[in-house]
């Protein structure tokens, strides 16, 4: 179903989420601007690509890997692998509790973005058409609204001329708060009542393969939750690179902490699992990782102010749950009016 006529709908916020909600719109025949403040498209399916002197690297420092429970992501997860941006992991897993070693079950299959974790962003973009359509490096910091539509203003290059027939925001929740705060206080309220966590994550570089026994392994004790053999990937180039994520609460606790002292707790904790020291270490914190507990309603969409909200916060928290909630907006968006 679709609105009688064309319209201009913005969406804020270019992870999957927003890509999803975009997507929908798009093969619905609307037109849809979208704004991010980096550089490029993924959010939190982020990979780190630089150089240094041993030679190019790259390692996925946000998102390790997504499942496809429901049909349609499933679908959607087809398309990537047919397209080329993504792949099945097949990745050897372990767990340690603090005392023994053992292996997860594993119903579920384990994709990755190929040859980076943020190739299906990078692929959805593509399909939205007219490269001017998404605004990169620009930071939304007000919404307005009257009877004509909506109007953005950013950072960047202050009030955007277009007027949008709808705004849709596919943001972290605590940066979703101060701009739904001045024009729909129902919708702030939703967003402030996600606890939205901090993450850590370390990504080391070595020469050579490292000889452990496992590419992936959750860690239930001390600072480490996650250890990853990114370099085990499919498609992937470059140097031999690991990633370390914290656990939620270590991370929280230590938020604040300097780069230096969080990689110098993390490589300690690696070490004692038998992590070999690396030639290189770099850390990124995400300020919004995850939520915990995640909510459940999917989208938020006040029909008579076309205002929205999708992100993976609003749907349990998953991958999955980002590409069903952004498409679940749009849908919402869609109905007639």
């Amino acid at each position: 179903m679709s609105l009688a006529t064309p319209q201009t709908i913005a969406v804020i916020g270019a992870g999957l989420a927003g890509l999803s909600c975009a997507q929908t719109l798009l093969q619905a025949g609307h037109t849809v601007h979208v704004f991010d403040k980096a550089r490029g498209p993924s959010g939190r399916m982020s990979t780190r690509r630089a150089e240094d002197d041993n030679g190019p690297w790259q390692c996925d420092h946000g998102a390790q890997y997504f499942t496809a429970r429901d049909p349609a992501f499933r679908a959607e997860v087809a398309r990537w692998q047919q397209a080329g941006v993504a792949a099945l992991w097949d990745a050897r897993l372990a767990s340690f509790d603090g005392t023994a070693w053992s292996n997860p079950a594993t119903p579920l299959e384990r994709f990755v973005g190929t040859p980076r974790m943020t190739s299906p962003a990078a692929w959805l973009v593509q399909h939205l058409g007219d490269p001017a359509l998404a605004q990169w490096q620009t930071t939304v910091q007000r919404l307005d609204h009257s009877e004509g539509g909506w109007t953005i203003t950013s950072a960047e290059h202050g009030l955007h001329s277009p007027r949008y027939s709808a705004v849709l925001l596919a943001v972290p929740a605590p940066q979703a708060v101060p701009l739904l705060a001045p024009v729909s206080p129902a919708g702030a309220a939703i967003a402030a009542s996600a606890r939205m966590r901090g993450s850590w994550a370390v990504m080391l570089r070595y020469a050579s393969p490292v000889a452990l026994p496992w590419e992936g392994a959750f860690i239930n004790t001390g600072p480490l939750r996650w250890v990853a053999r990114d370099s085990s990937k499919p498609g992937r180039t470059g140097q031999e690179t690991w990633l370390l994520h914290a656990s939620p609460e270590w991370s929280e606790a230590h938020i604040e902490d300097s780069a230096e002292a969080v990689t110098t707790a993390l490589l300690t904790a690696f070490a004692a699992l038998g992590g070999p020291a690396p030639l290189a270490a770099t850390a990124h914190r995400w300020r919004y990782a995850d939520t915990e507990p995640a909510l459940t309603q999917g989208s938020w969409w006040d029909a008579q102010m076309r205002l929205g909200l999708c992100g993976d916060w609003l749907h349990g928290g998953k991958v999955e749950g980002a590409w069903l909630g952004g498409r679940a907006l749009a849908q919402q968006v869609l109905k007639p009016v």
